[in-house]
């Protein structure tokens, strides 16, 4: 059990009735996030928590009573990250009517010490206590929308006594009120205490609250301790430091591929290492390796590491986890993201089995910074932390991606029990609790889902996983549209990735992409016939109504495109009008296809995704990404089926003047287990494209 150190501090200011900062936009996350200020009061916390740390080692973690706000728990965040502290916020997103029902239920005698707030009266209400006032406090909340446990300061509270207090209470004998402002609308008061003395308590009196209180509470000392102030400094914490990256590690340029897709203003980058003699220095060089190769490329391009709103790290032995993200930290930090660390997934793939070398790399990079990141670090019972630089939801242009979401306890950060549905069932209610921070759920405004499953799940236990994802999002969309009357329903595309491994040897992993509209028009899902349209003939390919069965695709009207194109081994045998050789070799390859079939296959992918998104008003210069997933069982090289692809695209340019396609491949190839629409994962070829306008 962690020692922990409770802390109170810093309020936000005043919202409006629904609950929001007056401040908005840029303005909004420059007040939120917080840089290391001489003076500030930030800092006073930073230097007694520092030095409560120096003479008491065993704290290791830190609690703060934030439920809504964001200006606290950022705050406190830092200190922590500062202090190698770990932020215990417990009450984070709780129910306040809930909390405050909690709070009196479990004997927290806590009076009111200020009030600054429409419908609070300090002649009236100062020195009341939480019980007294609380049915005034939720018609104030239905009046003027004002929290009822004065989170956006419109009260503060001494408390008297608590189950904690195990010896005596405190007792008020005499105080002074003084009126800060006498505004007719929202007076402000304060509480000032001129005299009390301690009430011994009854031996009987340590026994209310809940049993885990008396547990806690057995004994009546070693739980208070009085840290010396005189010898504090301002200085900062004997953490361990990152140094900069300065030297770049010698690699040869043919062994650095790099992809990026041509829209201008939110891209993608993807760096692989090929290493087809499998002989890579090992993990760490190569994650610094691709790192520093894609920090080139966003300063070739003008950007840094804040324009960066998502990345997939990709890895080959989830064993040097800890390896990958000790290297990671050298690169993206708070301090170089001032806006917002980007989201991440974290998975294991197959790398070396295809002649590349232990890392692999891409990011999703934007022109502005005009995104809006969540990243709570501290531990709580509303969604699994983020202890590290990245964040649980970036939004950026009524897109959110949300990093890969694990089936994590909350407040105890371990790996729920049951199995991959019951896993599967809490990474669904995690992502949940994500999208409700920016007030979407994920059973309405999820325009894709990508599920990564762990090669332990066995082949047998794999539909379970896929019924029960089902099963939740239909129960979960009744119960959301009950709540709000909306019809503001997109129907998501599934795709199912089947990984080596995954974090903490998770079973799934669940990674949603939501649209979070910005006007009030309805998000639709273009269901309109496009079939007038003609899209030239490329490759020799005629329409066929077979078509459709290789497509899912979500579009929300001029916005949004997101595809998946799936190659069964059926589909393949009518692509190339001949049946496919299904062998088994050493390589324990489950199908083998020819080059030429191959070639074939990579034409009629880039023929139908083109003519899709054609179709739908879209270009290639909408593109944000484009991933081609490759099954090892293909028993191809990434380098071989990177070329194909790349022939595949230089065609079609030279057969459509419109389409520009330089040497730069605008593709990420990315080697897995097995992928497709369903938890068998049996495609040959599975194609994940989404794009955006701008």
């Amino acid at each position: 059990m962690q020692n922990v150190w409770g802390c109170r501090c810093f309020e936000d200011g005043y919202k409006d009735p629904q609950g929001k900062p007056f401040y908005a936009g840029i303005l909004w996350h420059q007040k939120l996030s917080y840089r290391m200020t001489p003076g500030d009061e930030v800092e006073d916390m930073f230097i007694l928590l520092n030095e409560v740390k120096r003479q008491m080692p065993s704290v290791t973690a830190v609690s703060s009573g934030a439920i809504a706000s964001d200006y606290q728990r950022l705050r406190v965040e830092s200190v922590c990250s500062r202090l190698g502290l770990v932020s215990l916020g417990y009450l984070w997103k709780q129910d306040q009517s809930l909390l405050l029902q909690e709070m009196i239920t479990n004997d927290i005698k806590a009076i009111t010490v200020k009030v600054a707030a429409m419908g609070l009266d300090p002649g009236k209400h100062l020195g009341k206590e939480i019980a007294f006032l609380e049915s005034y406090l939720h018609k104030l909340k239905e009046l003027y929308g004002i929290n009822v446990c004065g989170e956006g300061g419109e009260y503060e509270t001494l408390t008297l006594d608590c189950p904690l207090f195990v010896n005596a209470r405190i007792v008020l004998d005499e105080f002074q009120v003084v009126l800060h402002s006498a505004d007719s609308i929202a007076p402000v008061g304060v509480l000032h205490p001129l005299a009390f003395h301690l009430e011994k308590k009854e031996a009987s009196a340590s026994l209310s609250g809940s049993q885990r209180t008396e547990d806690f509470c057995g004994e009546k000392t070693g739980y208070v301790f009085e840290v010396q102030g005189d010898h504090i400094e301002r200085r900062e914490a004997t953490c361990q430091s990152v140094a900069e990256v300065t030297d770049l590690v010698k690699v040869s340029n043919n062994k650095i591929h790099i992809s990026r897709t041509k829209k201008e203003n939110a891209f993608s980058i993807c760096c692989w290492l090929q290493d087809p003699l499998k002989n890579s220095a090992g993990l760490q060089e190569d994650i610094t390796i691709g790192l520093q190769q894609i920090e080139l490329q966003l300063v070739r391009y003008g950007f840094g590491w804040e324009h960066v709103l998502y990345i997939h790290l990709y890895i080959a032995d989830m064993n040097e986890f800890a390896t990958a993200n000790e290297t990671y930290v050298r690169f993206i930090t708070q301090e170089k993201c001032p806006f917002g660390v980007p989201s991440r997934s974290t998975i294991e793939l197959p790398l070396l089995q295809v002649g590349l070398g232990k890392a692999y790399i891409e990011v999703l990079v934007t022109n502005d910074l005009s995104k809006r990141v969540l990243h709570v670090q501290s531990i709580s019972c509303w969604a699994p932390s983020c202890i590290g630089p990245y964040s649980q939801a970036t939004l950026h242009k009524e897109i959110l991606h949300m990093a890969g979401q694990l089936g994590l306890d909350p407040p105890t950060m371990t790996l729920c029990n049951g199995g991959p549905t019951a896993e599967l069932e809490q990474a669904l209610e995690n992502s949940e609790a994500v999208a409700k921070c920016f007030n979407r759920s994920i059973s309405t405004s999820s325009i894709f889902f990508v599920m990564y499953c762990s090669s332990c799940i066995p082949e047998s236990e794999r539909h379970k996983v896929q019924d029960k994802l089902e099963t939740f999002l239909k129960q979960l969309r009744v119960s959301h549209l009950e709540e709000r009357s909306t019809t503001e329903v997109l129907n998501p595309i599934f795709l199912y990735v089947l990984a080596s491994d995954l974090p903490k040897r998770a079973l799934v992993e669940v990674k949603p992409i939501l649209y979070v509209s910005e006007d009030s028009e309805t998000a639709e899902e273009t269901v309109q016939d496009l079939s007038y349209m003609k899209v030239p003939i490329y490759w020799g390919f005629q329409p066929a109504d077979w078509h459709h069965s290789c497509i899912q695709k979500c579009i929300v009207r001029k916005k949004i495109c997101a595809i998946v194109l799936c190659i069964t081994s059926e589909i393949a045998t009518n692509i190339c009008s001949e049946s496919l050789a299904a062998t088994q070799n050493t390589e324990n390859c489950q199908t083998s296809l020819t080059e030429g079939q191959m070639e074939r296959v990579s034409q009629f992918c880039i023929y139908l995704l083109h003519k899709t998104i054609a179709e739908n008003n879209f270009s290639w210069e909408d593109v944000m990404n484009l991933r081609l997933y490759l099954p090892t069982s293909l028993c191809i090289s990434m380098e071989k089926f990177s070329v194909m692809f790349t022939t595949a695209f230089n065609e079609l340019a030279k057969m459509d003047a419109r389409i520009k396609i330089d040497r730069e491949s605008i593709f990420n190839p990315v080697p897995v287990l097995g992928a497709g629409r369903s938890a068998s994962v049996d495609d040959i070829i599975t194609c994940e494209l989404f794009a955006q306008k701008s």
